[in-house]
């Protein structure tokens, strides 16, 4: 036994390390947001409606364009005996949204490993040292991992096709890329140019074999994605054309906000990498086999900074590799130490690193006040039953309680019913029959507010520790409970 264990850790010792922290980050913050809410509600629905299309939450809510329903089904298929499980020890749904999440968490991080690996057998055990160690005191690699999000599901392809790309079997990463690009991020043609027009350009793939590589994929994926998705939506629907039709073609996407070309070179990859972003452009410069990576993520970013509407998410699919760059950079430092310059920047390294550890905290800990909704039912479950001796507690959720922690997952059965209509009037409330209202407004006729919750707002530099001060202000993201 004593000598399986170090073994096992040796195997799977980074992998229980990063798994651990996600894992803390799904106990700690359950809750989901609008941007991951149609697969959460997609997964709730397989797993507990099944067959019965017409109880599904998507057709009554679609959203502004379709989405796929591959990976809420793959996920759902291997939550599934977990779910059971928990139906017949008859554990509230929260569990299973946590079931669902911990889930996806596994699928990215076993897609993170195999990754892993071939840095391993490219750069050595150090480069894939500090590579797990970059990405454990980094906080959105972690913490989206296990949210449902289309770029997440991407991800997972993303990460197989740079493990492919560094173990040298090109057409392998193509056909991620291709998957990863029709049916769940059509952006992801962002980074398949610049990766194809590489191989190509280094002789390492043939036009005519990838042609008929791509094309044969391409095929496969658009006849998936159109079978499953059109039984699901019940129309003929093939669901990233639509986005891609929607994003780039009508730029719609500009409506939900814009950012000048240069944010993420200059906030979202500074925050999402943390000590690794100086480290990655040092690693360009040590070690001249990363260039070749590293051009065409860094093209895909570039490109997609064409886009005015932008989120961290959108590039998170380029972090791996830049945490590649870092790591070998990171390993040049560490092994040079002794000398007296590289010493001065291993001391750099050090600090930016317990920086990075600090951001991380900090970060974690506006995240968690980030979801006002989803504890404001928990709460309201609570004192329910003892507030009100009627039979049925009818709760009605308001769109922007729905977009800020609330889903499904979050409803208990009878005698607890929910309304998510839409366009009701403040005046108009109380001739209905809501026993409880969870929504943004501070005063409604006709009801008692029984509390309210308070979501992050901002972050205040100050003077003493800590330097910087997280407030929750009512005026933002902030959420109350009344009853009839």
């Amino acid at each position: 036994m004593t000598c399986k264990s170090p073994k096992f850790l040796e195997l799977y010792g980074y992998d229980l390390l990063l798994g651990s922290i996600a894992a803390f980050y799904v106990f700690m913050v359950p809750y989901t947001k609008v941007e991951e809410s149609f697969n959460v509600q997609a997964m709730h629905d397989i797993l507990y409606h099944r067959h019965h299309l017409e109880n599904y939450d998507h057709l009554e809510f679609p959203g502004v364009v379709p989405r796929s329903f591959i990976g809420a089904l793959l996920v759902s298929i291997l939550a599934y005996p977990i779910i059971l499980a928990m139906n017949l020890l008859k554990l509230p749904r929260i569990y299973s949204l946590l079931a669902v999440r911990l889930v996806l968490g596994c699928i990215i991080l076993s897609t993170l490993r195999f990754f892993r690996i071939q840095v391993r057998n490219k750069f050595g055990h150090h480069v894939e040292a500090f590579f797990v160690i970059l990405i454990a005191l980094q906080f959105h690699m972690l913490f989206y991992c296990t949210r449902p999000l289309p770029n997440i599901l991407a991800l997972g392809l993303v990460n197989l096709a740079y493990g492919f790309w560094l173990k040298g079997s090109f057409y392998a990463a193509l056909k991620c890329l291709i998957f990863g690009t029709l049916i769940f991020r059509c952006d992801m043609v962002l980074l398949l140019c610049p990766l194809g027009l590489q191989l190509l350009l280094n002789k390492s793939i043939s036009l005519w074999k990838a042609l008929k590589c791509c094309i044969a994929t391409a095929v496969l994926c658009i006849g998936l994605t159109m079978l499953i998705d059109t039984i699901m939506w019940k129309k003929l629907v093939w669901p990233e054309f639509e986005v891609f039709w929607f994003n780039s073609v009508l730029n719609r996407s500009s409506e939900w906000g814009t950012h000048p070309f240069h944010w993420y070179f200059t906030s979202a990859l500074p925050r999402s990498l943390l000590a690794a972003y100086p480290l990655f452009m040092l690693g360009v410069l040590l070690d001249r086999r990363i260039l070749s990576y590293i051009i065409p993520v860094f093209f895909f970013v570039l490109l997609y900074s064409k886009l005015p509407h932008k989120e961290l998410r959108f590039i998170i699919s380029s972090v791996p590799m830049f945490n590649l760059s870092a790591s070998i950079a990171a390993n040049r430092i560490y092994n040079n130490r002794k000398k007296s310059f590289w010493n001065l920047l291993y001391f750099i390294m050090v600090g930016l690193l317990f920086i990075s550890l600090g951001f991380t905290i900090l970060t974690f800990v506006a995240s968690y006040d980030n979801y006002p909704s989803g504890y404001a039912l928990k709460e309201l479950h609570q004192i329910g039953r003892l507030a009100n001796n009627t039979n049925e507690l009818w709760v009605h959720i308001d769109p922007f309680s729905a977009m800020n922690g609330i889903s499904r997952f979050c409803e208990n059965d009878i005698p607890w019913r929910y309304s998510k209509e839409e366009g009701i009037a403040l005046g108009e409330f109380y001739r209905r029959n809501f026993t409880y209202l969870i929504n943004e407004h501070s005063d409604i006729d006709g009801f008692k507010c029984l509390f309210n919750v308070n979501g992050f707002s901002k972050a205040r530099p100050q003077i003493g520790f800590p330097p910087i001060l997280l407030v929750k202000e009512p005026k933002s993201k902030n959420e109350y409970a009344y009853a009839f």
